[in-house]
């Protein structure tokens, strides 16, 4: 018998719903990520509770126990329940009634085995009780195990009732996936077959998979099934999946956590049907404009800032096949501790746009001295 345990478990929040509910006469489990997250010895954020209970009935126990409640998604069954300042979001088991490809109609499911048979994937439709007990009512164990992301009952039907999924499909195996097993052939079919249902999808939601995606740990392998699936062109045309898996192996070098706007820079091509933060946006424009540009190190550090001068020379090392600097660490400190000795105020002979075009020659002069260049120097560079 499988079992769970941890601080998310056994502590006073998820003990005191669970048991609630149990009391009453109900089911209660603990489902999805937070028991997937245990069995793999991965940290457990979200608390998701299935039970048979109704949401009215759900609301009505806890506040009978002094426990705050969140109607935060009634519709669908869903009652965020406060317990120990922990908020564990309490399901109704669910049945899909109606799936257009975006979102489902619903209706509340008597049993555990409907509740499992509307999930995703085998591996997310693992439940857990008070005590710690896990429960497979779909051959999730065996597939977690192994590595092997694979969708519930029919994959092609399972992604018709949401798209996203074949995006989720592709980021599961990049978080969970055994690399050396090769995806799915029966999920990768599928996914290349219904690939224009990617169109009917909000770009923020195609946007958060593929952040979520490219942050795992070694992305490159989903990324090729992806384009061998004829998904990758339809979310970035143009993209390329060697050069990823060139940059992962240039970020164990460097010793460098995944950062995924860095990768996305690597892939190349047009985020067509990505909708990036501004921020997200500066910074992929500013990556792959200086990773063509002749600037140095230090200069890029100096200008850009630590981390963006790290990126670029990673992306740099992925496209020209270069080695890192042996002394990278060295250049980017000499950069990015350098102070500029001048200010428009030392150069009063000057007026308006005069100032700027001055002091952007100086600091060319400085650069290029190595940063060597003092404050009595550059002005007589000016003077003269």
């Amino acid at each position: 018998m499988t079992r769970v345990s941890g601080d998310w478990l056994d502590g006073p929040g998820a003990q005191a719903v669970l048991k609630l509910l149990e009391y009453a006469g109900h089911q209660a489990f603990l489902v999805g990520g937070a028991v997937r997250n245990a069995l793999l010895g991965a940290p457990v954020t979200d608390l998701d509770i299935a039970t048979d209970a109704r949401p009215d009935r759900v609301t009505a126990l806890a506040q009978a126990a002094g426990l705050r409640t969140v109607p935060t998604g009634i519709a669908h069954g869903t009652v965020t329940v406060i317990a120990d300042d922990t908020p564990l979001e309490v399901t109704t088991f669910r049945r899909d009634v109606e799936t257009d490809g975006r979102r489902a109609v619903v209706a509340f499911a008597d049993t555990l085995r409907e509740d499992a048979m509307r999930r995703d994937f085998t591996m997310n439709a693992l439940y857990a009780r008070a005590d710690g007990t896990v429960v497979d009512p779909l051959g999730g164990l065996p597939d977690l195990r192994a590595g092997r992301v694979r969708f519930i009952g029919d994959a092609e039907a399972r992604i018709r009732e949401d798209y996203l999924r074949i995006l989720r499909y592709f980021r599961f195996h990049a978080w969970y996936g055994d690399a050396d097993g090769g995806l799915d052939a029966e999920a990768l079919a599928a996914c290349a077959a219904l690939a224009d249902g990617l169109e009917i999808l909000p770009a923020e939601r195609v946007t958060a998979e593929m952040l979520k995606l490219l942050a795992a740990p070694d992305p490159a392998p989903s990324v090729g099934g992806m384009a061998q699936a004829g998904i990758l062109a339809r979310v970035l045309a143009g993209g390329d999946p060697a050069s990823l898996g060139v940059l992962v192996h240039l970020e164990g070098v460097a010793g460098v956590p995944p950062e995924p706007i860095r990768r996305l820079a690597a892939l190349g091509g047009e985020a067509t049907r990505l909708r990036l933060s501004r921020a997200q946006g500066r910074l992929l424009k500013t990556l792959r404009v200086h990773a063509r540009s002749e600037a140095g190190t230090a200069e890029l550090a100096w200008r850009l800032g630590p981390d963006a001068a790290r990126d670029i020379e990673l992306l740099r090392a992925t496209a020209y096949g270069a080695p890192l600097p042996a002394d990278l660490n060295a250049r980017i400190d000499k950069g990015a501790t350098a102070r500029f000795p001048l200010t428009g105020r030392d150069l009063p002979d000057l007026r308006g746009p005069e100032i700027s075009a001055e002091l952007a020659r100086l600091q060319d002069l400085w650069i290029a001295s190595g940063f060597a260049l003092s404050r009595d120097a550059l002005l007589a560079a000016h003077a003269s």
